[in-house]
């Protein structure tokens, strides 16, 4: 079977960290060390993660390179997070997460995951976003948190 490629922001590296979400986010990251999933990384998320604890570096830096692939930002993916902001999907002060929104579908990722229930992960942004994506010509593009990837019955009782 096709292993699914995850794109993954901020959140989605900081949820592992985070002792609210950090039990529905540790079965992801077990996911991807055991080789069921590929990350994709971005440059907008290595410079997120500057400013974020060494430890949420040290997760990326962990994993294993056969289980990455790396994407970076382009005119493309800028002029189409762009758009998202014109389109009022978000605001201003949200570019990060319409780049990291642009990348993942210039990508062709199967989801987007990220714990950023304000501006990305809840219906009425993935319906703006996709419906920027669909207007221009681009795939639509899930976007969902860690535990509905990765559904574990041992945590859900």
């Amino acid at each position: 079977m096709k292993k699914l490629r995850v794109y993954v922001d901020s959140s989605a590296v900081g949820g592992a960290f985070n002792k609210r979400i950090a039990q529905e986010t540790r079965p992801f990251w077990e996911a991807v060390q055991g080789g069921e999933l590929i990350v994709i990384l971005s440059d907008v998320l290595e410079k997120e993660l500057q400013k974020a604890p060494e430890r949420a570096r040290d997760l990326v830096g962990a994993l294993p390179e056969s289980q990455v692939e790396r994407v970076v930002s382009t005119d493309e993916s800028d002029s189409l997070a762009n758009q998202y902001i014109v389109e009022k999907v978000v605001g201003e002060s949200s570019y990060d997460d319409c780049a990291h929104v642009a990348l993942a579908t210039i990508a062709c990722a199967d989801v987007l995951v990220s714990w950023n229930m304000k501006h990305l992960a809840n219906l009425d942004r993935k319906r703006g976003y996709n419906s920027v994506n669909m207007r221009l010509g681009y795939p639509q593009i899930e976007i969902l948190t860690h535990n509905m990837v990765i559904y574990d019955e041992t945590r859900m009782g």
